[in-house]
């Protein structure tokens, strides 16, 4: 057993009772597989918060994953797309997310005595992030930063204990996908989705769809753009197919947080 996890069990024992906000993640399922450990599943209750926002593969896949490794789970409905303040997309379009998370959590943690617990990692802390103020303010924990782990100390440890999303690759909400400003509704939600999913079931493990109105930005690892350049032909076929009426690759590959730019 590695040392980040002995010391991430200590902490929770110390904790006590938590609900885990959990998507099924590299962090979250790492936090929800050491919390069922060192508390047992009737002390580390595992939520998953399912809406327009979150991909449905993503929402099954999580579900899936929470009865493999026996997590005491449930599914919240979230409802964040019906809030104007979600839905303009400003740069605290996170903020709002989160406060629907937390009105969604809190009470399952009241009627225990538990403590809402989020797997933010440290290099989450570097990136524009307002989400993680709200839940820090309405009394949220961080017990990954809270012992100083890393997304690579996390990884590390998650092979340890063979979770199998230890090489996952990020899956941020879908809303991410849009530029700051433009609207969320639930056509642009749904095709980046489809898309996306084109793009996966064609080998392409990790992509982004970035949604410019009638123009899909494709955005691929960059030691994969060649590839992605010698499928030209399906990538139109897989956006076009998910309502875009043009297909563009972005030619310096994918970068996490990419839209967070225009924020300086």
């Amino acid at each position: 057993m590695t040392p980040s996890v002995r010391a991430l069990e200590q902490h929770l024992s110390d904790i006590g009772p938590v609900v885990v906000a959990y998507s099924g993640g590299v962090d979250s399922t790492f936090l929800a597989a050491v919390a069922t450990k060192a508390l047992g599943a009737d002390r580390a209750l595992c939520v998953t918060a399912s809406s327009a926002s979150m991909a449905q593969s993503e929402a099954l896949e999580a579900a899936n994953l929470a009865a493999q490794l026996g997590f005491a789970h449930q599914i919240v409905e979230t409802f964040e797309l019906d809030d104007p303040r979600y839905a303009a997309n400003g740069a605290d379009r996170c903020a709002w997310c989160k406060t629907h998370l937390m009105d969604a959590l809190e009470p399952l943690a009241a009627a225990s005595g538990a403590t809402v617990v989020l797997g933010v990692n440290l290099d989450d802390l570097g990136d524009h992030r307002p989400g993680q103020v709200v839940a820090r303010e309405r009394g949220a924990r961080f017990p990954l930063v809270e012992i100083g782990l890393t997304k690579a100390m996390v990884r590390e440890a998650s092979t340890d204990l063979g979770l199998p999303t230890a090489e996952k690759p990020a899956s941020p909400c879908l809303a991410s996908r849009l530029p700051y400003g433009t609207p969320v509704t639930l056509g642009s939600l749904k095709s980046v989705e489809a898309a996306e999913a084109a793009l996966h079931a064609m080998g392409f493990r990790e992509v982004r769809v970035r949604h410019h109105g009638s123009v899909a930005l494709v955005e691929v690892p960059e030691s994969e753009l060649a590839h992605a350049l010698s499928q030209r032909a399906s990538i139109i076929d897989a956006v076009r197919g998910a309502g875009y009426d043009f297909a563009a690759l972005d030619l310096e590959g994918l970068a996490s947080g990419k839209l967070n730019r225009v924020l300086g």
